[in-house]
């Protein structure tokens, strides 16, 4: 699987850059810091590989099916108009009932942070790219939009490539090009990973030596894991189903295929679909988004209302990629909001606080397309117990890109 799905990544990479977020926000204003706490839950697959209690959960889901892994993703990200008089230094302090911490420290890159290494040669690759979109078990007319790679070399780009997940504007993020100075976790320094039975509810706070003090108290935890399955029907569409996770917004769905081309393993045709009504890749789409952008897509048809708990994937997607074809599913979650002072009920336009803090959640979940997970096992639950825990901690991933660039790698292996 991974060989097949590493040959697309390349190509993914090509026009990532293009589908990634939207233009950053430049911090103003009389308020000195920005905070963001994105916490995800994840399931399935996309549990595997991760570090310390995971290695165990992935040999349960080899054992039971998709469901059974889950883990936790969080991301931590400060921003401050502040210079601090010696080295930046901030800090996380999470609630007694977290079960993991107490304290992770919010690390800042040094100035001359090199940008990741590009995995593999540094050349537009060979192949076409499918984009298909809908739940249906049969593509509507006028799909696929193909992208011959060759053609993007010459600058010749399909009309609509883009459509409509890059017109909508992206809510705020906090980067290291829009901070003076900025502090983040996961780091370097304390790369640990967050427990399965990891717990958000309780009071926070964030000091340091540039920001002022903020602290809020969350009454969202992680949500609760997304249980998919699929199955192939008589005309070769796959239906997808899965339960109703509590507090979600919305849903989003795609998959991604690649077919061996026979030369140095490179992908001839790569298939990727989504369950938008519309034309709709890349960009926030793979983010964490408020209720609001959630409440504009659904009315857009690009996003799944959340009483919807089933989508169909087109026979095409299956019948035009390769042997597997990886699909994910994303719940996207609820928003929690603070500020310091807190905004006056008879606020002016120019109100400015100190400090602003927003937390957001999300689930999403992996698998392969009509793939029994729980025929992979091979394995009784003490051997598979027993060789979780002689396996060696993994060597830290890199961070995963945005856009189709880091799904691709993301589904390779390649990141995290």
């Amino acid at each position: 699987m991974a060989s097949k799905l590493r040959a697309g990544v390349l190509a993914a990479t090509a026009i990532g850059g293009a589908l990634a977020a939207g233009p950053a926000l430049t911090q103003s204003g009389g308020t000195v810091a920005r905070y963001t706490l994105d916490a995800g839950t994840i399931s399935g697959m996309g549990a595997m590989g991760r570090r310390g209690d995971s290695m165990a959960a992935a040999m349960a889901m080899m054992r039971g099916g998709a469901s059974s892994a889950r883990a936790h993703e969080l991301v931590l990200r400060l921003g401050s108009t502040r210079t601090p008089a010696g080295a930046p230094r901030a800090d996380h302090t999470l609630p007694a009932t977290a079960r993991f911490g107490p304290v992770l420290p919010l690390w800042t890159p040094p100035p001359n942070r090199r940008a990741p290494d590009v995995q593999g040669p540094a050349q537009m690759p060979r192949g076409r790219m499918l984009l298909f979109w809908g739940c249906g078990e049969k593509a509507p007319p006028g799909q696929p939009l193909v992208i011959d790679f060759s053609k993007m070399a010459r600058g010749q780009v399909p009309p609509g490539l883009y459509a409509q997940a890059l017109t909508m504007v992206e809510e705020w993020r906090i980067t290291e090009a829009n901070a003076r100075t900025y502090g983040e976790w996961p780091n370097a320094s304390d790369p640990k990973p967050v427990p399965a039975t990891a717990s958000l509810l309780g009071a926070h706070k964030v000091t340091g030596n540039y920001t002022p003090d903020i602290a809020f108290t969350l009454d969202q935890d992680f949500m609760a894991p997304i249980a998919l399955s699929s199955r192939a029907l008589p005309g070769g569409a796959h239906a997808l189903n899965w339960n109703a996770v509590p507090a979600a917004t919305g849903y989003y769905a795609w998959a991604f295929s690649a077919k061996d081309g026979g030369r140095d393993g490179e992908a001839a045709d790569m298939v990727w679909w989504a369950s938008s009504a519309t034309q709709a890749f890349g960009g926030p789409l793979w983010d964490w988004l408020s209720p609001a952008a959630v409440q504009r897509l659904i009315g857009a048809r690009t996003v799944m209302p959340p009483s919807q708990t089933s989508c169909t994937v087109p026979a095409e997607i299956k019948r035009m990629g390769g042997d597997m074809t990886m699909t994910s599913l994303y719940a996207y979650g609820p928003e929690r909001n603070f500020a310091f002072p807190p905004r006056p009920a008879n606020a002016r336009a120019g109100w400015t606080p100190d400090w602003i803090a927003r937390a957001r959640f999300r689930s999403m979940t992996m698998a392969m397309l009509g793939m029994d997970m729980g025929a992979m096992g091979g394995m009784d639950g003490d051997a598979a117990e027993a060789e979780a825990e002689a396996q060696p901690q993994a060597a830290k991933k890199p961070k995963c890109k945005g856009g189709l660039a880091g799904i691709a790698q993301r589904a390779a292996g390649l990141c995290e």
